[in-house]
């Protein structure tokens, strides 16, 4: 039936077209409305479901569990910033960072605010070191990253920014940290530090690097990637104990 009504519409339009038959056009035009409304009413059901599944299907789905992901990644960054809990946390990208996550404890689960601020509670086991977040999964905590040794940096940066430093000068990881000191929270990526975010500034930060990967480079961001870097790979997160109380004052 339906097969019948499209030949007849199309055939009645190239008539009226190639004889230039104006109430035939206008008659064919405002059935052509009049059609649309009427599949879209009689076929209302199929169509849901052809939304349902193309909302189901793996390039949509992985979009909104991103979003979802940089959206939980947000909450948790702000309520370990109120609570002046030090943290670092490096977002895997497309280079991978797995020679850091053996450094670590595995513990491969599902991302939630409870979660981190268990790991970085003061008192909590694993919260000295990295937390590395591969696929929107918790990959491992106490993770070891390289520390940068840029000697242009300034000097009041603790080992934590140095550590979200130096991992994203191996890889094109992204990297947060919180200060336990003041809870300001800074973001890593690219081989260089954003420092000073609000909570709302860091939202809309964060969304705009892990979302939109795709953004053109400026000049300095150019520059930035063909400086000769020292390397940092052999130099650890965690420092003997001497370091720790020395880097304390600082982070």
């Amino acid at each position: 039936m339906l097969t019948g009504l499209a030949i007849v519409f199309l055939t009645l339009t190239l008539i009226s077209t190639l004889l230039n038959l104006v109430v035939i056009g206008w008659i064919v035009r405002s059935f052509s409305v009049f059609l649309a409304v009427a599949l879209v009413v009689i076929f209302q059901p199929e169509l849901r479901r052809g939304l349902a599944a193309l909302g189901g299907h793996p390039i949509f789905s992985l979009t909104s569990e991103k979003r979802e992901t940089v959206h939980d990644l947000a909450e948790a960054v702000t309520q370990l910033a109120n609570k002046q809990f030090g943290a670092l946390i490096a977002i895997e990208r497309d280079t991978s960072i797995r020679v850091y996550e053996e450094t670590g404890v595995t513990i491969d689960g599902e991302f939630s605010v409870e979660l981190i601020l268990t790991v970085f509670h003061p008192k909590a086991a694993l919260h000295d070191g990295g937390v590395i977040i591969r696929n929107g999964r918790i990959a491992a905590a106490a993770c070891i990253f390289p520390v940068s040794q840029r000697e242009t940096l300034d000097r009041s940066l603790g080992l934590r920014h140095r550590a979200g430093l130096g991992i994203t000068e191996e890889s094109d990881a992204v990297a947060v940290i919180v200060s336990e000191e003041t809870g300001s929270i800074s973001i890593c990526h690219r081989r260089r530090i954003e420092r000073n975010f609000t909570p709302e500034t860091f939202r809309q930060r964060i969304a705009e690097i892990l979302l939109h990967s795709k953004y053109e480079e400026t000049d300095s961001e150019k520059l930035a990637r063909e400086v000769d870097l020292p390397p940092a790979r052999d130099n650890a997160l965690v420092p003997d104990q001497k370091e720790r109380s020395d880097d304390a004052l600082a982070v």
